[in-house]
Protein backbone atom coordinates (compact mmCIF):
# COMPACT_ATOMS: atom_id res chain seq x y z
CA UNK A 1 0.00 0.00 0.00
CA UNK A 2 1.20 3.49 -0.84
CA UNK A 3 0.54 6.48 1.29
CA UNK A 4 -0.12 10.19 -0.09
CA UNK A 5 -0.26 13.26 1.31
CA UNK A 6 -1.60 16.64 -0.43
CA UNK A 7 -0.78 20.09 0.57
CA UNK A 8 -3.15 21.54 -1.79
CA UNK A 9 -6.39 20.74 -2.96
CA UNK A 10 -5.21 18.55 -6.09
CA UNK A 11 -8.13 17.92 -8.99
CA UNK A 12 -11.32 14.40 -8.27
CA UNK A 13 -10.34 13.53 -11.96
CA UNK A 14 -6.94 13.13 -11.08
CA UNK A 15 -7.52 11.22 -7.92
CA UNK A 16 -9.70 9.18 -9.04
CA UNK A 17 -6.86 7.51 -11.23
CA UNK A 18 -5.14 6.02 -8.47
CA UNK A 19 -5.07 2.23 -8.27
CA UNK A 20 -6.88 0.47 -5.12
CA UNK A 21 -3.55 0.18 -3.35
CA UNK A 22 -3.27 4.45 -2.72
CA UNK A 23 -4.63 5.51 0.32
CA UNK A 24 -4.81 9.75 -0.19
CA UNK A 25 -5.15 12.11 2.24
CA UNK A 26 -4.15 15.92 3.77
CA UNK A 27 -3.73 14.79 7.10
CA UNK A 28 -1.35 11.29 6.81
CA UNK A 29 1.54 10.01 8.63
CA UNK A 30 4.74 8.66 6.74
CA UNK A 31 3.62 9.21 2.91
CA UNK A 32 5.22 7.66 0.37
CA UNK A 33 4.78 10.53 -1.96
CA UNK A 34 3.72 14.63 -1.49
CA UNK A 35 1.25 16.16 -3.94
CA UNK A 36 1.53 19.83 -4.05
CA UNK A 37 0.42 22.69 -6.33
CA UNK A 38 1.53 26.22 -4.53
CA UNK A 39 2.29 24.87 -0.55
CA UNK A 40 5.66 26.20 0.74
CA UNK A 41 7.72 22.80 1.38
CA UNK A 42 10.87 24.77 2.24
CA UNK A 43 10.25 25.14 5.90
CA UNK A 44 8.62 21.73 6.29
CA UNK A 45 10.21 18.62 7.76
CA UNK A 46 9.75 15.87 4.80
CA UNK A 47 9.46 12.76 6.41
CA UNK A 48 12.19 9.91 5.19
CA UNK A 49 9.68 7.88 4.15
CA UNK A 50 8.85 10.37 0.91
CA UNK A 51 10.17 9.09 -2.40
CA UNK A 52 8.28 11.51 -4.43
CA UNK A 53 7.36 15.00 -4.72
CA UNK A 54 4.75 16.08 -6.92
CA UNK A 55 3.82 19.50 -7.98
CA UNK A 56 0.44 19.81 -9.88
CA UNK A 57 1.84 22.75 -12.04
CA UNK A 58 5.29 23.92 -13.98
CA UNK A 59 7.07 26.18 -11.49
CA UNK A 60 8.96 24.21 -8.94
CA UNK A 61 10.18 27.00 -6.86
CA UNK A 62 7.75 26.02 -3.56
CA UNK A 63 10.12 23.14 -3.11
CA UNK A 64 13.32 22.31 -1.38
CA UNK A 65 14.91 20.56 -4.65
CA UNK A 66 18.59 20.76 -3.46
CA UNK A 67 17.27 18.97 -0.27
CA UNK A 68 15.61 16.44 -1.53
CA UNK A 69 18.35 15.32 -4.04
CA UNK A 70 20.58 14.93 -1.09
CA UNK A 71 17.48 12.50 0.02
CA UNK A 72 17.00 10.85 -2.80
CA UNK A 73 13.42 12.00 -3.31
CA UNK A 74 12.35 12.70 -7.15
CA UNK A 75 10.71 15.26 -7.61
CA UNK A 76 8.79 16.14 -10.67
CA UNK A 77 6.28 18.73 -12.33
CA UNK A 78 3.46 19.10 -15.23
CA UNK A 79 5.01 21.24 -18.04
CA UNK A 80 2.48 21.48 -20.88
CA UNK A 81 -0.43 20.52 -18.25
CA UNK A 82 -1.32 24.28 -18.16
CA UNK A 83 0.15 25.48 -21.37
CA UNK A 84 -2.88 26.34 -23.08
CA UNK A 85 -4.75 27.99 -20.17
CA UNK A 86 -1.93 30.08 -19.54
CA UNK A 87 -1.24 31.06 -23.53
CA UNK A 88 -5.26 32.31 -23.17
CA UNK A 89 -4.00 34.53 -20.75
CA UNK A 90 -1.79 35.87 -22.41
CA UNK A 91 -4.01 36.84 -25.26
CA UNK A 92 -5.64 38.80 -22.96
CA UNK A 93 -2.78 40.91 -21.49
CA UNK A 94 -1.69 41.46 -25.24
CA UNK A 95 -4.97 43.03 -25.65
CA UNK A 96 -5.16 44.62 -22.28
CA UNK A 97 -1.54 45.81 -22.94
CA UNK A 98 -2.69 47.93 -25.85
CA UNK A 99 -6.29 48.76 -25.75
CA UNK A 100 -6.94 50.61 -22.52
CA UNK A 101 -9.47 48.27 -21.74
CA UNK A 102 -9.47 48.35 -17.89
CA UNK A 103 -9.21 52.24 -17.64
CA UNK A 104 -12.13 52.25 -19.97
CA UNK A 105 -14.40 49.79 -17.90
CA UNK A 106 -13.46 52.13 -14.92
CA UNK A 107 -14.35 55.10 -16.83
CA UNK A 108 -17.60 53.70 -17.19
CA UNK A 109 -18.21 52.27 -13.79
CA UNK A 110 -17.74 55.43 -12.43
CA UNK A 111 -20.49 57.69 -14.64
CA UNK A 112 -23.97 58.48 -12.85
CA UNK A 113 -25.41 57.21 -16.34
CA UNK A 114 -26.69 60.38 -17.34
CA UNK A 115 -26.35 61.37 -21.02
CA UNK A 116 -24.36 58.27 -21.19
CA UNK A 117 -24.35 58.15 -24.86
CA UNK A 118 -22.60 61.40 -25.26
CA UNK A 119 -19.88 61.21 -22.59
CA UNK A 120 -18.91 57.77 -24.44
CA UNK A 121 -19.01 59.37 -27.77
CA UNK A 122 -16.97 63.09 -26.11
CA UNK A 123 -14.53 60.68 -24.48
CA UNK A 124 -13.47 57.02 -26.15
CA UNK A 125 -11.29 58.77 -27.82
CA UNK A 126 -9.08 58.60 -24.04
CA UNK A 127 -8.74 54.83 -24.15
CA UNK A 128 -7.51 54.48 -28.00
CA UNK A 129 -4.89 52.04 -28.71
CA UNK A 130 -3.08 50.10 -31.61
CA UNK A 131 -4.00 46.77 -32.84
CA UNK A 132 -2.03 43.83 -32.54
CA UNK A 133 -1.95 42.70 -36.59
CA UNK A 134 1.01 43.62 -38.18
CA UNK A 135 2.88 44.54 -34.35
CA UNK A 136 6.10 42.45 -33.69
CA UNK A 137 6.14 40.06 -30.89
CA UNK A 138 9.32 39.37 -29.27
CA UNK A 139 8.28 35.34 -27.36
CA UNK A 140 11.21 34.62 -24.78
CA UNK A 141 11.29 31.12 -24.40
CA UNK A 142 9.75 28.16 -26.44
CA UNK A 143 8.64 25.64 -24.57
CA UNK A 144 5.24 24.09 -24.45
CA UNK A 145 3.70 27.75 -23.31
CA UNK A 146 6.04 29.65 -25.38
CA UNK A 147 5.18 27.69 -28.64
CA UNK A 148 1.65 28.15 -28.02
CA UNK A 149 1.67 31.57 -27.46
CA UNK A 150 3.76 32.28 -30.69
CA UNK A 151 1.56 30.23 -32.87
CA UNK A 152 -1.45 31.81 -31.34
CA UNK A 153 0.35 35.79 -32.29
CA UNK A 154 1.44 34.49 -35.58
CA UNK A 155 -2.85 33.25 -36.18
CA UNK A 156 -3.63 37.18 -34.71
CA UNK A 157 -1.40 38.54 -37.81
CA UNK A 158 1.52 39.38 -35.51
CA UNK A 159 4.90 39.26 -36.70
CA UNK A 160 6.51 37.00 -34.32
CA UNK A 161 10.47 36.73 -33.14
CA UNK A 162 11.44 33.52 -31.21
CA UNK A 163 14.29 33.11 -28.66
CA UNK A 164 15.25 30.05 -26.93
CA UNK A 165 19.04 28.57 -27.43
CA UNK A 166 17.96 25.39 -26.00
CA UNK A 167 14.99 24.74 -27.64
CA UNK A 168 14.00 21.01 -27.60
CA UNK A 169 13.43 18.90 -30.74
CA UNK A 170 9.61 18.39 -30.03
CA UNK A 171 8.79 21.77 -29.66
CA UNK A 172 10.54 22.87 -32.65
CA UNK A 173 8.41 20.34 -34.39
CA UNK A 174 5.25 22.33 -33.27
CA UNK A 175 6.49 25.63 -33.95
CA UNK A 176 5.33 27.43 -37.01
CA UNK A 177 7.35 27.98 -39.49
CA UNK A 178 6.73 31.59 -40.01
CA UNK A 179 7.89 32.04 -36.68
CA UNK A 180 11.23 33.82 -37.14
CA UNK A 181 14.17 32.92 -35.21
CA UNK A 182 16.02 35.46 -32.96
CA UNK A 183 19.88 35.23 -32.46
CA UNK A 184 19.99 36.77 -29.17
CA UNK A 185 17.69 38.57 -26.53
CA UNK A 186 19.00 41.70 -26.70
CA UNK A 187 18.04 41.25 -30.81
CA UNK A 188 14.45 40.85 -29.36
CA UNK A 189 14.37 44.36 -27.24
CA UNK A 190 15.86 46.07 -29.78
CA UNK A 191 13.21 44.99 -32.37
CA UNK A 192 10.01 44.18 -30.84
CA UNK A 193 6.54 46.18 -30.43
CA UNK A 194 5.86 43.26 -27.53
CA UNK A 195 8.15 40.72 -25.30
CA UNK A 196 6.87 38.16 -23.83
CA UNK A 197 8.75 35.95 -21.34
CA UNK A 198 8.40 32.06 -20.50
CA UNK A 199 11.55 31.03 -19.31
CA UNK A 200 11.68 29.19 -15.69
CA UNK A 201 12.89 31.29 -12.67
CA UNK A 202 16.16 30.09 -11.07
CA UNK A 203 18.82 31.95 -9.70
CA UNK A 204 20.85 32.26 -13.11
CA UNK A 205 17.17 34.25 -14.29
CA UNK A 206 16.93 36.02 -11.53
CA UNK A 207 16.15 39.67 -13.12
CA UNK A 208 16.83 38.03 -16.25
CA UNK A 209 14.84 41.12 -17.94
CA UNK A 210 17.14 44.32 -16.41
CA UNK A 211 18.82 47.28 -16.94
CA UNK A 212 20.47 46.08 -19.92
CA UNK A 213 17.38 44.77 -21.87
CA UNK A 214 15.09 47.77 -21.28
CA UNK A 215 17.50 50.51 -22.31
CA UNK A 216 17.78 48.60 -25.51
CA UNK A 217 13.72 49.08 -26.84
CA UNK A 218 12.20 51.98 -28.56
CA UNK A 219 9.97 53.90 -26.62
CA UNK A 220 6.16 52.37 -25.96
CA UNK A 221 7.10 48.78 -25.71
CA UNK A 222 4.65 46.25 -23.86
CA UNK A 223 5.90 44.10 -21.43
CA UNK A 224 4.57 40.60 -20.93
CA UNK A 225 5.25 37.84 -18.04
CA UNK A 226 3.33 35.21 -17.78
CA UNK A 227 6.23 32.97 -16.25
CA UNK A 228 7.49 33.60 -12.78
CA UNK A 229 7.71 36.81 -10.35
CA UNK A 230 11.47 37.82 -10.09
CA UNK A 231 12.14 37.16 -14.24
CA UNK A 232 11.82 41.42 -13.82
CA UNK A 233 13.96 44.11 -12.20
CA UNK A 234 11.14 45.72 -10.65
CA UNK A 235 13.47 48.80 -9.83
CA UNK A 236 14.52 48.91 -13.28
CA UNK A 237 11.14 48.05 -14.76
CA UNK A 238 10.03 51.15 -12.77
CA UNK A 239 12.80 53.65 -14.31
CA UNK A 240 12.16 52.18 -17.64
CA UNK A 241 7.97 53.40 -17.41
CA UNK A 242 8.75 56.53 -16.24
CA UNK A 243 11.18 57.17 -19.28
CA UNK A 244 8.35 56.20 -21.92
CA UNK A 245 10.61 53.03 -22.75
CA UNK A 246 8.33 50.61 -21.48
CA UNK A 247 4.56 51.49 -22.44
CA UNK A 248 2.96 48.65 -20.16
CA UNK A 249 3.65 46.09 -18.02
CA UNK A 250 1.51 42.91 -17.79
CA UNK A 251 2.24 40.09 -14.83
CA UNK A 252 0.71 37.25 -13.48
CA UNK A 253 2.13 38.19 -10.53
CA UNK A 254 1.38 41.04 -8.20
CA UNK A 255 4.31 42.47 -6.23
CA UNK A 256 4.25 45.21 -3.32
CA UNK A 257 6.78 47.39 -4.97
CA UNK A 258 4.71 47.74 -8.20
CA UNK A 259 1.24 48.15 -6.65
CA UNK A 260 -0.11 51.39 -8.18
CA UNK A 261 2.43 51.88 -10.48
CA UNK A 262 1.07 53.42 -13.35
CA UNK A 263 0.76 51.76 -17.08
CA UNK A 264 1.22 47.83 -14.61
CA UNK A 265 -1.33 45.46 -14.60
CA UNK A 266 -1.15 42.98 -12.36
CA UNK A 267 -3.82 39.90 -12.85
CA UNK A 268 -3.96 38.14 -9.30
CA UNK A 269 -1.58 34.78 -11.32
CA UNK A 270 -4.79 33.49 -12.55
CA UNK A 271 -2.32 31.84 -15.40
CA UNK A 272 -3.30 28.05 -14.36
CA UNK A 273 -6.86 28.68 -12.80
CA UNK A 274 -8.95 26.76 -15.13
CA UNK A 275 -11.10 23.89 -14.07
CA UNK A 276 -9.65 21.95 -17.56
CA UNK A 277 -5.66 23.10 -16.37
CA UNK A 278 -6.15 22.00 -12.88
CA UNK A 279 -7.55 18.96 -14.05
CA UNK A 280 -5.01 18.33 -16.87
CA UNK A 281 -2.22 18.77 -14.11
CA UNK A 282 -3.84 16.66 -11.96
CA UNK A 283 -3.98 13.60 -14.23
CA UNK A 284 -0.50 14.24 -15.55
CA UNK A 285 1.06 14.36 -11.94
CA UNK A 286 -0.83 11.51 -10.75
CA UNK A 287 -0.03 9.32 -13.82
CA UNK A 288 3.57 10.51 -12.86
CA UNK A 289 3.76 9.13 -9.13
CA UNK A 290 1.95 5.82 -9.87
CA UNK A 291 4.46 4.94 -12.42
CA UNK A 292 7.59 5.96 -10.34
CA UNK A 293 6.29 4.09 -6.86
CA UNK A 294 5.06 0.90 -8.58
CA UNK A 295 6.91 0.63 -11.60
CA UNK A 296 10.03 3.00 -10.72
CA UNK A 297 10.04 4.85 -14.25
CA UNK A 298 10.81 8.69 -13.78
CA UNK A 299 9.31 11.16 -15.86
CA UNK A 300 9.13 14.96 -16.10
CA UNK A 301 11.65 15.11 -13.18
CA UNK A 302 13.11 18.50 -12.62
CA UNK A 303 16.17 17.46 -10.48
CA UNK A 304 17.05 13.38 -11.23
CA UNK A 305 17.05 12.14 -15.17
CA UNK A 306 14.29 10.66 -16.63
CA UNK A 307 14.45 7.02 -17.54
CA UNK A 308 11.60 4.71 -18.13
CA UNK A 309 12.14 0.76 -18.45
CA UNK A 310 7.82 0.29 -18.86
CA UNK A 311 6.05 -2.61 -16.74
CA UNK A 312 8.03 -5.12 -14.83
CA UNK A 313 7.88 -8.01 -16.45
CA UNK A 314 10.90 -9.90 -14.74
CA UNK A 315 11.55 -11.73 -11.34
CA UNK A 316 12.48 -8.40 -9.51
CA UNK A 317 13.81 -4.94 -10.00
CA UNK A 318 15.83 -2.62 -8.01
CA UNK A 319 16.10 1.13 -8.37
CA UNK A 320 18.94 3.18 -7.08
CA UNK A 321 19.46 7.35 -6.81
CA UNK A 322 22.64 8.14 -6.61
CA UNK A 323 25.49 10.83 -7.14
CA UNK A 324 27.08 10.85 -10.69
CA UNK A 325 30.67 9.28 -9.58
CA UNK A 326 33.08 6.64 -11.62
CA UNK A 327 32.19 3.30 -10.38
CA UNK A 328 29.21 3.20 -9.48
CA UNK A 329 27.40 0.92 -11.65
CA UNK A 330 30.53 -1.87 -11.08
CA UNK A 331 30.20 -1.85 -7.37
CA UNK A 332 26.74 -2.33 -7.77
CA UNK A 333 26.81 -5.17 -10.51
CA UNK A 334 29.45 -6.57 -7.69
CA UNK A 335 26.84 -6.86 -4.74
CA UNK A 336 24.18 -8.46 -6.97
CA UNK A 337 26.69 -11.21 -8.00
CA UNK A 338 27.91 -11.86 -4.35
CA UNK A 339 24.31 -12.69 -3.71
CA UNK A 340 23.89 -15.10 -7.24
CA UNK A 341 21.10 -12.41 -8.85
CA UNK A 342 21.01 -12.69 -12.44
CA UNK A 343 20.85 -9.19 -14.60
CA UNK A 344 18.18 -9.16 -17.44
CA UNK A 345 18.40 -5.65 -17.82
CA UNK A 346 20.19 -2.52 -16.49
CA UNK A 347 19.75 1.39 -17.33
CA UNK A 348 21.61 4.15 -16.15
CA UNK A 349 21.57 7.76 -16.85
CA UNK A 350 22.44 10.73 -15.44
CA UNK A 351 21.70 14.72 -15.24
CA UNK A 352 24.49 17.23 -13.72
CA UNK A 353 25.69 15.30 -10.42
CA UNK A 354 22.78 13.23 -9.53
CA UNK A 355 22.11 10.01 -11.43
CA UNK A 356 19.56 6.90 -11.80
CA UNK A 357 19.46 3.41 -12.14
CA UNK A 358 16.62 0.79 -12.57
CA UNK A 359 17.99 -3.16 -12.57
CA UNK A 360 15.82 -6.00 -13.84
CA UNK A 361 16.97 -9.34 -12.06
CA UNK A 362 16.12 -13.05 -12.97
CA UNK A 363 16.58 -14.13 -9.56
CA UNK A 364 14.46 -12.18 -6.32
CA UNK A 365 16.47 -9.29 -4.48
CA UNK A 366 16.99 -9.59 -0.89
CA UNK A 367 16.55 -7.64 1.67
CA UNK A 368 20.27 -7.69 2.56
CA UNK A 369 21.21 -6.95 -0.75
CA UNK A 370 19.41 -3.42 -0.17
CA UNK A 371 21.17 -3.10 2.59
CA UNK A 372 24.39 -3.89 1.22
CA UNK A 373 23.94 -1.11 -1.80
CA UNK A 374 22.87 1.27 0.67
CA UNK A 375 26.65 1.24 2.15
CA UNK A 376 28.03 2.33 -1.49
CA UNK A 377 29.20 5.79 -0.82
CA UNK A 378 26.88 8.33 -2.70
CA UNK A 379 23.72 6.08 -2.64
CA UNK A 380 21.28 8.14 -1.32
CA UNK A 381 18.29 6.21 -2.11
CA UNK A 382 17.69 2.29 -2.74
CA UNK A 383 14.08 0.27 -3.95
CA UNK A 384 13.02 -2.89 -4.08
CA UNK A 385 10.32 -3.02 -6.79
CA UNK A 386 9.51 -6.71 -7.13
Amino acid sequence: MFKVLTLNKISKKGLKQLPKDFVVSDDIKDPDAILVRSANLHDMEIPRSVKFIGRAGAGTNNIPIERCSKEGIVVCNTPGANANAVKELVAAGLLLSSRKLIDGIDWVKNQDGEEIDKKVEKNKSMFAGPELKGKRLGVIGLGAIGVLVANMAEQLGMRVYGFDPYISIDNAWGLSSRVKRSKSVEKIFENCDYVTIHIPFMEETKNYVNEELLALPKKGLRLLNFARGGLVDNEALKKAIEEGKVKSYITDFPSEDLLGVENVIAVPHLGASTPESEENCAVMIVDEMVNYLTQGNIINSVNYPDLDMGVIDTVGRITICHHNIPNMIAQTTAILAQDNINIANLSNTSRGELAYTIIDTDSPVSQKVKEDLYKISGVTRVRILK
